[in-house]
Formats: structure tokens, C-alpha cells, sequence
């Protein structure tokens, strides 16, 4: 568990399905710079659920409730990219929970959950160029970018650069 000032990052239970249907995979702005397309009933969203469950047994990504209401507002994880560089392996916010500095806390909460527990010494983030909030985010929070690459949308054949920037800790 990762807690920061408004939220916790844990692990899925089954019971959050219908938070994170109804504040994140119904909504296309949610998925709009991620791989995954959005749930459009309770249904799928039961399986995604459980999917999400099995996932996370064997990665180090977390859903992210927010501390007020305890609701599932979100998810995010980390991987580990090179010995002591770890990055973090998406970030995603329901529409109702962006601006409100959330991005921001779970970013560092990631960051010194990789310091105290495995001894990082540098973070990668990664941000679409057309992604102009979580790229000014990098920014704010010291981030300098180390290179671009271009890529495409599998879901839509979008092309997009890949902006990779790096946090020396």
C-alpha cells in the first residue's frame, strides 16, 4: 500500500468494480492516451474487475482510492526498468478527478515507494506529446526529458510521439 496526503494506492478488491466502472472505464476521456478502450456495462466491468485482480497478483500496479470516500478513483503502477531505475507503467484518472493535484500525489507516492523500497535511483516517466497535462506535470515535478520516439494507437493507428523523461533520486 502507497498512501499519500488524499489518496491510498492498494490493491484491487472485487468490490470496486462499479467505482472504477462509473468514475474511470466508461469514460473515453480516461482512455484517451492509454491501450485499453473503455467498458460500456456493469456486466464486462465485473471481469475487468477480476482480470485486474489476477494482473496485479504478478505486477506492481495498484488502484487508487481516494482517502475522503474511500471510492476507487484510478490506477497506476511500477515497473522496475533497470537495476535501481524504475518507472511507472501508467497513470489514470477519472474525468472528475483530474486538476485536483491527484496526478501529482500519486506520482511522488510512486517515486518514494521505489526509493524506500527498492533503493531507486532514478525514475522514468513517460507522457504522449499531445498529453500537454501530464507532460507539464513531469515538469513541475523536476522530471527532464530524455527522449521521444514515435509510436501508434493499436486501438485507432494514431500516431503520437512518446515523449521519456528521467528524476534523478
Amino acid at each position: 500500500m502507497i498512501e499519500t496526503d488524499s489518496l491510498i494506492l492498494d490493491k484491487a478488491k472485487f468490490s470496486d468494480w462499479k467505482a472504477m466502472y462509473h468514475n474511470v472505464w466508461s469514460h473515453p476521456e480516461s482512455a484517451k492516451y492509454m491501450y485499453w478502450n473503455i467498458t460500456t456495462n456493469e456486466e464486462d466491468a465485473q471481469i475487468r474487475i477480476q482480470k485486474t485482480i489476477e494482473f496485479q497478483k504478478l505486477h506492481d500496479t495498484y488502484l487508487v482510492y481516494e482517502k475522503a470516500g474511500g471510492s476507487a478513483i484510478g490506477f497506476a503502477g511500477v515497473e522496475e526498468i533497470a537495476p535501481c531505475v524504475y518507472g511507472e507503467t501508467g497513470i489514470c484518472l477519472g474525468p472528475a478527478y483530474m486538476r485536483k493535484g491527484f496526478g501529482k500525489q500519486i506520482v511522488q507516492g510512486l517515486i518514494q515507494y521505489c526509493k524506500t523500497e527498492f533503493e531507486a535511483r532514478e525514475f522514468i516517466y513517460s507522457a504522449r506529446d499531445e498529453n500537454e497535462a501530464s507532460n507539464q506535470l513531469a515538469r513541475s515535478l523536476g522530471f527532464v526529458m530524455i527522449g521521444s520516439e514515435p509510436k501508434t494507437d493499436p486501438r485507432d493507428g494514431h500516431p503520437y510521439i512518446m515523449l521519456k523523461y528521467s528524476l534523478a533520486l
